[in-house]
């Protein structure tokens, strides 16, 4: 496989029963690099509400998406991935809600979440020197939907806006929908996927994962954070 770009995320276990679900609502199994089949009996276009975030896989962002640093290798960032999630600490959280971003579905954790950012900040600065700097186009598409301060001066240090104080974990189960469809969506999640969300939550490793010349995800490499 060709990889295109390289992210570091929290792709959830395989086989747990909620995170099995939430693969299949979104059509992509990232640890396989195979499409799945969406849920039958749910009376909803899961399809449509599905086919933005579906090449990503069930996944938080970490580190987001880019490119190899002229001079580095793949070889050299995986070394330096396990390195890191060696030395961080696992993040234990109350547990996951179902909300809505905007017009978009996601899960979003609870409880006290310094350690969470702390993780998300080290590992986009401790792995900065893999990534390759944003071309002009790709500035403007991230700036064409309006930034603050924060989020421009991320933007130039790190190549994304929502670093820092901006970051706010979550996983993804939509795209953008009209909101009169959003409470039939919520209501098929609420009966199908939040009863079996973890309690705790706890984000005990991360994934190296790279994108294909199709544009989808794959798991290329997962380490337990052990520090």
């Amino acid at each position: 496989m060709t990889v295109t770009r390289y992210a570091i995320y929290y792709v959830p276990p395989a086989k747990a029963e909620w995170s099995r679900f939430a693969s299949s609502w979104l059509g992509w199994d990232v640890h396989e690099g195979a499409p799945l089949d969406h849920p039958t009996g749910t009376g909803l276009d899961v399809a449509a509400i599905t086919d933005v975030p579906r090449k990503y896989g069930l996944h938080a962002t970490i580190k987001p998406p880019f490119r190899l640093a002229e001079g580095t290798t793949s070889d050299a960032l995986a070394e330096r991935f396990a390195q890191f999630a060696a030395a961080a600490k696992p993040v234990a959280l109350d547990g996951l809600s179902l909300t809505r971003l905007g017009r978009f579905l996601a899960l979003c954790p609870s409880g006290d979440q310094l350690g969470l950012n702390r993780l998300a900040f080290h590992c986009v600065r401790d792995l900065d020197e893999f990534r390759a700097r944003p071309t002009l186009d790709e500035l403007e598409k991230r700036r064409a939907g309006g930034l603050s301060s924060a989020q421009e001066q991320a933007l130039v240090t790190w190549g994304y806006p929502y670093v820092g104080d901006s970051f706010r974990f979550h996983i993804t189960l939509s795209g953008k929908r009209p909101k009169a469809e959003l409470p039939a969506i919520e209501a098929v999640l609420r009966d199908r996927l939040v009863p079996q969300l973890p309690t705790p939550f706890v984000i005990g490793d991360l994934a190296l994962v790279g994108e294909d010349s199709d544009g989808r995800f794959h798991m290329l490499h997962r380490h337990a954070l052990s520090g």
